[in-house]
């Protein structure tokens, strides 16, 4: 790209899903339904959670986290995508890119994390059942978090930094509905091979390696329950897994799918809608899975909805 204005861009041009003006309506109206139902959905699993002392253990505790960061994650990348749409405009600054690429890779790598944590969790409950309690103590399951919440933090902060010493021609169009650092860097003028290179390392640090350790467990768990003489309790003790196994292909399948393809076969229509499948439907999935297949968090939303409705 030698042709063009070479200078630090003040702002970025988002492409979105479609440039078809009869389709934006609907878009707006789809991904705002999409994004109340995410947030009240994940708010009433935390709010259950937190008023059932019965869901008052490491199972429970992470599957709030995760509704919390389900939260944040929708909340990176749709509203500045209908205030778009509303505003017939898709400019976003320099600034507002560089922090929303931040938020978006932590809360992205933190919804990895803990599904990795809640198969270890799952692998203890099943195969350790009599020591659970013990291991799956308090500070340990703090301790879990915040491991994730550090090694998180520290990836996307050099994701951001790397991205900053790079320039940009003056319009760049980014082919795609918010600020992902593949797309970025494939728009950036200067040379991104140190960037390409880190975006490997983070790609095994926040995908591979966790989808590993999930991938370990559950292998532990098959292990460990074909070896049970009850069909009963292998039933049992796996149907706790279905949620989380549910929740797993979904991100996953769509995440890793799109960040471990080359980049020469990425498609500018294929990029979006793959994203939208992790970015917001996984998001908005999570509370019905867990609680539509869940008899505890089913019970606790009827105790909150009955104290609610007793409420004047």
């Amino acid at each position: 790209m030698e042709a063009g204005n070479h200078t630090r861009v003040s702002e970025f041009f988002l492409r979105g899903l479609s440039d078809d003006p009869e389709l934006q309506p609907l878009l707006f109206g789809l991904f705002l339904f999409m994004y109340l139902v995410t947030v009240l959905g994940n708010l009433l699993i935390i709010l259950a959670i937190l008023s059932d002392s019965n869901l008052h253990t490491p199972m429970y505790f992470f599957l709030s986290n995760l509704s919390s960061v389900d939260i944040c994650f929708i909340s990176t990348t749709v509203p500045k995508m209908l205030v778009n749409i509303q505003a017939q405009s898709k400019d976003i600054s320099y600034p507002g890119c560089l922090t929303q690429l931040y938020f978006f890779m932590i809360f992205a790598g933190m919804d990895g994390f803990l599904l990795t944590v809640m198969a270890y969790d799952r692998f203890v409950a099943i195969c350790h059942p009599l020591h659970y309690t013990v291991i799956m103590n308090p500070r340990l399951c703090g301790l879990l978090v915040l491991v994730c919440w550090l090694i998180i933090f520290w990836v996307s902060l050099i994701h951001v930094l790397l991205v900053r010493r790079l320039t940009f021609c003056t319009g760049a169009e980014i082919p795609h509905f918010f600020c992902e650092v593949v797309q970025i860097l494939q728009v950036a003028c200067s040379d991104t091979r140190i960037n390409n290179i880190f975006l490997y390392v983070s790609t095994a640090i926040l995908g591979v390696f966790p989808l590993t350790g999930i991938f370990f467990s559950y292998s532990l768990i098959v292990s460990s329950l074909m070896r049970m003489s009850s069909a009963a309790g292998k039933y049992k003790a796996f149907s706790t897994c279905g949620s989380h196994l549910s929740v797993v292909s979904l991100y996953y399948g769509a995440s890793l799918g799109l960040y471990l393809s080359p980049a020469g076969i990425h498609s500018s229509q294929r990029i979006p809608i793959a994203s939208v499948m992790y970015t917001v439907v996984t998001p908005m999935l999570n509370p019905f899975i867990y609680s539509l297949r869940n008899k505890d968090v089913k019970g606790a939303l009827r105790r909150l909805h009955s104290r609610g409705a007793l409420c004047p």
